[in-house]
């Protein structure tokens, strides 16, 4: 291995110095200031906001006042996610040549595949799922989601420890109906951890070792410890400066009345089947459906992964979305059709 790389550990720190970090080693890593580097980070308890997004329409905002979870902004693209102690955050800043294509889908791929090793070191079986998550068992265990800044890539991960699956439910503005008793429970059974996995909390130093020896391995590198770098840290606080600020998480503020939840069902052969649709009528994009009812589809996730693909997309061309869906899956809906999830979509639109 002659290739040396950078890794750091910025440790557990609140939400806008995480965000500002980001930018920073994006623009360095552009800029040719420092080398290829893994960055390993942790947040106090926060609700991030996608670069697009509005906190009135995304956020329970109440439940996060009296909970003290920050708010803030990430400089990526994507949906709301809510981010704590229980959860590893880790980031790859490389530049294009180091990964031999430009191509997103091919990169995460890549970049999943290898996280899925180290995590399967520790004594689970993961495995990368498309287009970006990793999962042990079909149950999620880490999101993942990239961004080019010219020729320099930052790829990042979240690595569920421990996790609270209600909490995050109730962090992020959603239909009622994913609130309930059953759609909790429904929502444990789609994403796991590592503490539950393993019977024990891992220590989180045996789980940096892990990726960083997977990642080592798949691009045939040595990493070696170091520190932030003089430019990292002048374009870090400039960058702090605007993050950790109102006017940057306002940055995009829109009314949650904006974002109405319409709700249909209708019968179809197959069954009765329901939606409850967070719908921005002024951007024309479903924000969020979740879908219940009297139907049978198998594996019982399809359903879970449908919603999961429908997250902030556009209205128009809903129903090619839909049948693309289920046309790259092993998925039996015995009497239903796609077409049938597409109709009552727009039905509640309509």
């Amino acid at each position: 291995m002659g290739k040396i790389w950078r890794i750091i550990d910025t440790g557990l720190r609140p939400a806008a110095e995480n965000i500002a970090l980001n930018r920073a080693l994006l623009e360095a890593r552009q800029a040719n200031e420092i080398p290829n580097t893994l960055r390993f980070l942790r947040f106090r308890p926060s609700a991030l906001l996608g670069y697009h997004q509005s906190a009135e329409q995304e956020l329970d905002l109440d439940y996060c006042r009296a909970n003290a979870i920050t708010v803030q902004r990430r400089i990526t693209g994507g949906g709301a996610i809510y981010f704590d102690e229980t959860q590893i955050g880790w980031e790859l800043y490389l530049t294009k040549d180091a990964l031999g294509c430009a191509d997103m889908a091919q990169i995460a791929r890549r970049i999943c595949e290898a996280a899925a090793r180290g995590i399967s070191a520790l004594g689970v079986a993961a495995r990368y799922r498309p287009r970006n998550d990793i999962e042990v068992e079909g149950k999620k265990i880490s999101g993942t989601g990239g961004a080019f800044e010219g020729n320099a890539l930052m790829y990042q991960g979240t690595l569920l420890v421990r996790f609270d699956v209600e909490k995050m439910l109730r962090v992020l503005r959603i239909p009622a109906e994913k609130l309930s008793d059953k759609a909790i429970a429904s929502a444990r059974e789609r994403v796991t951890n590592l503490a539950d996995l393993l019977g024990q909390v891992p220590d989180l130093d045996t789980v940096k070792a892990a990726l960083t020896g997977a990642f080592a391995k798949e691009f045939g590198v040595s990493f070696v410890p170091g520190d932030l770098a003089a430019a990292e840290l002048a374009r870090y606080r400039d960058a702090l400066a605007e993050i950790d600020h109102p006017d940057w998480v306002k940055l995009i503020d829109r009314p949650a009345a904006d974002r109405s939840i319409l709700r249909a069902a209708r019968k179809f052969p197959g069954g009765l089947l329901r939606v409850s649709l967070a719908f921005d009528a002024r951007a024309g994009r479903i924000r969020q459906a979740g879908f219940s009812g009297d139907f049978f589809v198998s594996p019982k996730r399809a359903v879970a992964d449908l919603e999961a693909a429908l997250r902030n997309v556009p209205l128009e061309g809903v129903e090619e979305i839909i049948r693309t869906f289920f046309a790259q899956r092993q998925a039996d809906l015995l009497m239903l059709t796609p077409d049938d999830f597409s109709a009552v979509i727009r039905q509640a639109v309509g």
